[in-house]
C-alpha cells in the first residue's frame, strides 16, 4: 500500500511537470525568466519553538520583499523527500543597482585600449600546457568605475539580466540577507541570516550551481561555467593545464580566486627547488661509493675491529661498528657537500617566491578591478555575534552613532582565560613529544635485543637497525599522536575565539589564524627540532650518562650521525599529513555525498530540482579556505625550515601540489555547495606569516647543517687534523670516537656480559684517552669544531640574509608594466568620466537649465584639463 501512495505521488509530479513543460533542473523562476540567485531551506518540525520559528520566518521574508526582493515558494510536496520547503529569491535589476552602488561594484565602460605586453618567443612550447581562449579570458577586458544610479547611460549595459553576473549578484543578495531584520527578542533588534540558520529557523542558505558538472544545462540562457570548470579545471587528467583564473574568479569571486592563484604559483616555484634538490640527491647518490666514512666503517679490517660501547645499560652488548654500514651509506644520500649548497639555495629560493608572488599579486589586483578595493571596509564592519552578544553600548567617535562594545573588563578576563587555554594545549603537544623520548628510550633495549636473540630477523639486521626500528616506529607513532591532537584542537580553537567576541570579521580570521598557525606549528615541527637540535646533543659519556627524570639514558646517534633520522621523521610525518589530508578532502565529503543522494539517484531528472540537488551537496563553509591556507602554509614549512636534512621535500611537495589543485578544484566543484562570492586583494595576513618562516628558515638550516649533520667535524679534521695527504679523509672514523676503559663501568651501566674479556669500547665524542691526565675531558679538537659550528651559523646567516635583503630590494613588488597600466587606466576613467558631466552639463545648459550656469562649465572643463596635466 505505501509503495503504491509513493507510486501515486510520482504519477501527480510528473503530470505537474509535464503540464508546466519546464524541468525542475533549472536556475529560474517557475516563468523561466527571473532568474534565482539565493535559495533558502526549511523544515517544518512541530516541536514547543515551531511557532516561533513560523513568525520569524514570515518577518523575515516579508522584510525581504520590502527590500525589494522578489520570492518564490516551493511546498514540501514538491521536493523529494516531501519534507523540506524551498524559498527561491530574485534580485530584480532595481534592487541590484541600488546595492552595486552600496558595495562600491565596480562595472565596465569601456572596452580596454591598453596593448597587451610582448608575447613570450616560448609560447609556442608552451602550447600544449594553454587552455582555449574562451576559457582562459571568459569576458572582454574593459576599463571599469564604481557604479552609481545616476550614471547609468556611462556603463556598457547590453542586457539587463546579465550586466551583473551571478557572483555578483549572490554577493550582493547574500547582502541583504545578513542585515535584514526578523523582529525583536528580548527587548534586542534581531536581524540576519546567519542567527536565523544558527537558531534553526532555515536550514540552508546558499547560491545555486549554474548547471550539473558533468554535462550542460537544456537551457540556452545558462553559461555552463560549471561544467566548463569541471571538464577544463578540476579533472586529473588536466593536471598539466594551467588554471583558469579568470573563469574561476568570475564563478566563485576574487577570494577563491586568489587562493588558486597563490598555490598554482607556489606550485610553478616548486619546480626550480625540486629539480634543484633531485640533483643534490643524485649528487649524493653517485658519490656514495667515493665516501671514506662509510667505507671505513664497513671495511672488516677497521670497522668491523672498532667495539663500541653499549647503546643501552645492563641488557644490551657491545657491537661492532660494521654493523652500521647499510645506514651509513644511506646516510651519505642527505649529509654531504650539495647539502650546504642546498640550504643556501633554498634560503634565496623562499626570498625569490615571496617577492615574485608580490608581484604576481600585484598583475591581478590589477587585472580584476581590486586596485582600490578597500578590504577593511567590507572586513571592519561589526559581526552579528558581537552586536547580539555585548549589550552595553558607546558613541563612535567617527559616525556619532551608538554601537555596542565588550568593557575592558569582560576583554581582559576572555584574553586570560583563552590565553590559558592556548598555553595549555601547546604545554599537552610538549608533554606527549616527552611520551614519544620516552618510548624511543624505553623500547631501544628491547629492538636491540629482539634483533640480536631472533634469528628470523638477522637477515635483515644490517638493514633495519636497532636505532632505525626506534625511529621509524617513533615517527608513526608521533604522526598518530599529532593528527589525535590537531582533531581536538581546532574544535578548542574556533570555541576560544568565539568566546573572545571579535569585534570584526577581520579581527576574528587574524585570532583563530594565529591561534591554529601557533599550536600547528609546535604539534608538527616539535619531534622534528628534538630530532635536529637535542637528540645526542645532552649524551654524557660511558660511566657517566645523562637520564631524563633520572631513569631513562637519553639516545645517542648513530655513528653516522642524526641526520638520517631528521629525514625518516620529516619523510613520515610530511608524508603521511599529506596522503590524510587528501583523504579528508577528497574521500570523505565523495562518501558523505554518496549517502545523501542514494535515494534522489533513481529520481528522473526533472523531478530533482537544481535547489535540491545543491542542498545535499557539503556546505563549503566561512573558514573552508583557512584550513587550505593552513594546509599549504605548514607544508612550506617542511620545505623550509627543514629541507637542509632532506632534499627531496620540494619534490615530494611539488607532487602532492599538482594533485592538491585538482582535488581542490574537484570537491569545489563537485561535492561542494556553491560558496557565496567574496572579495580578496591578497592572500591576508598568511603573506606575513610566509615572511616569518623564510626568516626561521635560514636559522634553522644554519643550525642542522652545523650540528645535525657531519660536514663541520668533516671539514676541520680534513683542513686540521689530517696527516694522510693522498687520502685527507682517511682515518677520520678512527679520530671521531673516543676510547673507554670498561672497568670504569659503574654497575648500573655496565652489560652483564662481556665474553670477549674486552678491555676498551669506543664511543661517539672528542674526549681524552683513560690513561691521559685529562681523562675523559673534552680535547681541543672538540673546541676547534665548536668554534667552526658557531662561525659557520654566523657567516652563512650573514651571507644569505644578505642575499635575500638584496634580492627583495632588486626586485620591485609591482611590475613597471602594471604601475603605468594603472596610472594609464586611472586616467582614461577621469578622463571618460569628465567628458559624461560635461556632456550632461551642455544638455542642461542647451535645455535652458537656470542651474547649469556658465561659471560651473568653465570648472568642469578646468577640471578635466588639471587631470591631464596630472
Amino acid at each position: 500500500q505505501q509503495s503504491g501512495r509513493r507510486y501515486n505521488l510520482f504519477l501527480k509530479r510528473r503530470l505537474r511537470i509535464d503540464k508546466r513543460h519546464q524541468s525542475k533542473d533549472s536556475i529560474f523562476f517557475r516563468d523561466g525568466v527571473r532568474r534565482i540567485d539565493f535559495v533558502l531551506s526549511y523544515v517544518d518540525d512541530l516541536n514547543k519553538e515551531w511557532e516561533k520559528k513560523l513568525e520569524r520566518r514570515k518577518e523575515f521574508e516579508s522584510n525581504l520583499q520590502k527590500a525589494g526582493l522578489e520570492l518564490e515558494t516551493e511546498d514540501k510536496k514538491e521536493s523529494e523527500d516531501g519534507k523540506i520547503y524551498f524559498v527561491k529569491i530574485h534580485a530584480p535589476w532595481e534592487v541590484l543597482i541600488t546595492y552595486a552602488e552600496v558595495l562600491n561594484i565596480k562595472v565596465p565602460i569601456r572596452e580596454n585600449d591598453i596593448p597587451c605586453t610582448v608575447e613570450n618567443p616560448l609560447d609556442c612550447m608552451l602550447a600544449p600546457l594553454r587552455l582555449p581562449e574562451k576559457v582562459m579570458h571568459p569576458e572582454p577586458d574593459y576599463f571599469t568605475a564604481p557604479f552609481s544610479k545616476d550614471k547609468q547611460e556611462l556603463y556598457l549595459i547590453n542586457d539587463e539580466s546579465t550586466f551583473f553576473s551571478p557572483s555578483m549578484r549572490n554577493r550582493i543578495v547574500n547582502y541583504i540577507l545578513t542585515r535584514c531584520p526578523y523582529g525583536t527578542e528580548e527587548g534586542k533588534k534581531k536581524f540576519g541570516i546567519k542567527r536565523l540558520l544558527n537558531n534553526g529557523t532555515y536550514s540552508a542558505a546558499y547560491p545555486l550551481h549554474d548547471c550539473q558538472y558533468w554535462k550542460k544545462a537544456n537551457d540556452p540562457n545558462c553559461d555552463n561555467e560549471r561544467y566548463t570548470l569541471y571538464m577544463e579545471w578540476a579533472r586529473f587528467l588536466r593536471f598539466y593545464k594551467e588554471q583558469p583564473l579568470d573563469l574561476i574568479r568570475k564563478y566563485y569571486g576574487e577570494k577563491i580566486g586568489i587562493y588558486f592563484a597563490w598555490l598554482g604559483f607556489y606550485t610553478e616555484m616548486l619546480f626550480l627547488a625540486a629539480v634543484v634538490g633531485l640533483i643534490c640527491f643524485l649528487y649524493g647518490l653517485f658519490t656514495m661509493d667515493e665516501n671514506m666514512s662509510s667505507k671505513e666503517i664497513c671495511d672488516p679490517a677497521i670497522g668491523g675491529e672498532i667495539i663500541m660501547c653499549p647503546l643501552c645499560d645492563r641488557e644490551c652488548d657491545y657491537w661492532r661498528l660494521n654493523t652500521t654500514c647499510e645506514p651509513s651509506q644511506y646516510s651519505h644520500l642527505f649529509d654531504n657537500v650539495a647539502t650546504l649548497f642546498f640550504a643556501i639555495f633554498m634560503g634565496i629560493w623562499v626570498t625569490l617566491f615571496l617577492e615574485f608572488w608580490k608581484r604576481r599579486q600585484a598583475r591581478l589586483k590589477y587585472e580584476w578591478d581590486l586596485v582600490d578595493f578597500e578590504e577593511e571596509q567590507q572586513q571592519l564592519q561589526l559581526r552579528p555575534e558581537y552586536e547580539a552578544k555585548c549589550t552595553q553600548k558607546k558613541k563612535n567617535p567617527v559616525t556619532q552613532e551608538m554601537e555596542p562594545y565588550l568593557p575592558i573588563t569582560s576583554q581582559a578576563v576572555r584574553f586570560c582565560i583563552s590565553g590559558t587555554t592556548v598555553l595549555f594545549w601547546v604545554s599537552l603537544i610538549i608533554a606527549s613529544m616527552i611520551a614519544v623520548i620516552v618510548y624511543r628510550l624505553a623500547v631501544y633495549a628491547a629492538f636491540a635485543s629482539l634483533m640480536e636473540n631472533t634469528q628470523t630477523l638477522q637477515p635483515i639486521s644490517g638493514l633495519l637497525t636497532p636505532q632505525l626500528a626506534t625511529s621509524v616506529t617513533a615517527s608513526c607513532l608521533n604522526f598518530v599522536i599529532i593528527m589525535i591532537l590537531n582533531f581536538l584542537y581546532e574544535r578548542i580553537a574556533i570555541w576560544i575565539t568565539d568566546m573572545e567576541i571579535p569585534r570584526t570579521h577581520m579581527e576574528y580570521e587574524n585570532r583563530l589564524t594565529m591561534k591554529m598557525f601557533l599550536f600547528q606549528f609546535v604539534n608538527y615541527y616539535s619531534s622534528c627540532f628534538y630530532v635536529a637540535f637535542f637528540k645526542g646533543k645532552f649524551v654524557g659519556y660511558p660511566g657517566a650518562y645523562t637520564y631524563m627524570f633520572n631513569r631513562w639514558r637519553n639516545e645517542e646517534c648513530d655513528p653516522a650521525g642524526c641526520l638520517i633520522e631528521l629525514t625518516t621523521q620529516l619523510t613520515i610525518v610530511m608524508a603521511g599529513k599529506q596522503i590524510w589530508g587528501n583523504i579528508q578532502e577528497a574521500i570523505v565529503p565523495w562518501i558523505c555525498n554518496w549517502w545523501g543522494r542514494r535515494k534522489a539517484r533513481n529520481n528522473p531528472e526533472n523531478l530533482y530540482s537544481r535547489w535540491e540537488q545543491d542542498h545535499d551537496l557539503q556546505i563549503f563553509g566561512a573558514l573552508g579556505l583557512f584550513y587550505e591556507y593552513l594546509e599549504m602554509v605548514i607544508q612550506f614549512g617542511f620545505i623550509t625550515l627543514f629541507v637542509a636534512s632532506f632534499p627531496l621535500a620540494p619534490l615530494l611537495a611539488l607532487m602532492n601540489n599538482i594533485l592538491e589543485i585538482r582535488v581542490d578544484s574537484w570537491k569545489l566543484t563537485t561535492q561542494y555547495r556553491r560558496p557565496v562570492a567574496a572579495k580578496a586583494h591578497s592572500i591576508g595576513v598568511w603573506q606575513e606569516i610566509l615572511n616569518g618562516m623564510a626568516i626561521l628558515s635560514v636559522v634553522t638550516n644554519a643550525f642542522i647543517v652545523a650540528f645535525t649533520s657531519d660536514m663541520i667535524p668533516r671539514l676541520v679534521y680534513y683542513y686540521a687534523y689530517s696527516e694522510n695527504e693522498d687520502s685527507p679523509m682517511s682515518g677520520y672514523i678512527n679520530n671521531s670516537l673516543s676510547m673507554f676503559q670498561i672497568s670504569d663501568f659503574p654497575d648500573r651501566n655496565k652489560p652483564k656480559m662481556n665474553p670477549e674479556n674486552l678491555i676498551i669500547c669506543r664511543y661517539r665524542d672528542y674526549r681524552y684517552p683513560p690513561d691521559h691526565e685529562k681523562k675523559y675531558l673534552h680535547t681541543m679538537q672538540f673546541w676547534h669544531i665548536l668554534a667552526a659550528k658557531l662561525a659557520f651559523i654566523i657567516i652563512m646567516e650573514h651571507v644569505v640574509f644578505i642575499v635575500k635583503f638584496f634580492v627583495a630590494w632588486m626586485i620591485p613588488d609591482v611590475p613597471a608594466d602594471v604601475k603605468a597600466k594603472i596610472k594609464r587606466e586611472k586616467y582614461l576613467t577621469q578622463k571618460i568620466l569628465h567628458e559624461y558631466e560635461l556632456e550632461k552639463l551642455k544638455e542642461r545648459l542647451c535645455q535652458g537649465d537656470k542651474r547649469a550656469t556658465e561659471k560651473e562649465f568653465i570648472a568642469t572643463e578646468g577640471r578635466m584639463e588639471l587631470s591631464r596635466a596630472m
